[in-house]
């Protein structure tokens, strides 16, 4: 199958790398350039258009619209393609993508995905579908090539992008219960390994807290997740809360720690950062 690939960040490195080394004729398109093994390099993104599936890993919402929208290259796509978009992006925008495919003919999917930088490279993500059945039905041979295991989320594709939101912030809420946790028993004597073997070893063994655990443990924060686009999720999750007419005060409370932690000039430190700025408050 030929596959188009737009955004070569280190999530989109991996993935493309192995649809590539599955045997599919990958050609991508980054803003900032550079090299993937197996995959061709095409100059501009109305080339990667040209193929039967498109898998578009950018940033944010203006990326998209700015690579995808305004040069209207949905006007232009193969018949036949449908694009798989596996950023983080907001409901209100993942709608509006929902209504232009529509209207462009292009089947779309909406497939966010859990996983970190290595699980990327291992094929083993997490990825939240949702669309029109036939378009991942058409995508599913794809997604089975970077996932571990797929999450058919249903035939609203806003649905997944919802999804995807409350788990970020979910994981933040989790980082800032470690952190906060800390503050608590090494105060009054308890090791944070010993407190960290503790709750993985008892209460709160998910990966999210093993990972981030030991971040916090070796004071490690190389950016796996960068703080800046963990701020970006939770912004999305208030907008996504706010047109529900609804207030949540523990996301209030995570996004306004994470801004503090981007404002520190932390911003391109690993999103677990905002642990160390809880727990370095006198």
């Amino acid at each position: 199958m030929q596959i188009g690939f737009i955004g070569l960040g280190a999530m989109g490195r991996a993935m493309a790398r192995n649809l590539a080394l599955a045997g599919h004729e990958v050609r991508a398109w980054n803003r900032s350039g550079g090299a993937v093994e197996g995959v061709s390099m095409v100059a501009t993104p109305a080339e990667a258009f040209d193929a039967d599936a498109v898998l578009t890993m950018l940033s944010d919402d203006e990326a998209i619209r700015s690579v995808v929208l305004a040069p209207n290259l949905l006007g232009a796509a193969r018949p036949g393609l449908v694009h798989v978009v596996s950023s983080t992006i907001s409901v209100a925008f993942a709608e509006e993508l929902v209504r232009h495919h529509a209207e462009a003919g292009v089947g779309y999917v909406s497939a966010p995905v859990l996983g970190r930088p290595d699980v990327a490279a291992k094929g083993e993500l997490n990825i939240l579908a949702g669309g029109d059945p036939d378009a991942i039905a058409r995508a599913q041979p794809l997604l089975e090539i970077i996932g571990g295991r797929i999450w058919m989320i249903g035939p609203e594709a806003t649905a997944a992008n919802a999804a995807k939101i409350a788990c970020n912030m979910m994981i933040t809420m989790a980082i800032e219960a470690m952190a906060e946790a800390v503050v608590l028993t090494e105060g009054n004597g308890v090791s944070r390994d010993r407190f960290f073997e503790l709750i993985l070893g008892t209460l709160f063994g998910s990966r999210s807290y093993q990972v981030y655990s030991a971040n916090i443990a070796q004071e490690n924060y190389q950016p796996g997740f960068k703080a800046t686009l963990g701020l970006k999720d939770l912004r999305l999750a208030k907008e996504a809360a706010g047109a529900l007419g609804r207030t949540l005060p523990m996301l209030d409370a995570v996004h306004g720690r994470m801004r503090e932690t981007v404002d520190a000039g932390w911003g391109d430190l690993d999103w677990s950062a905002m642990a160390r700025f809880t727990m370095d408050q006198g």
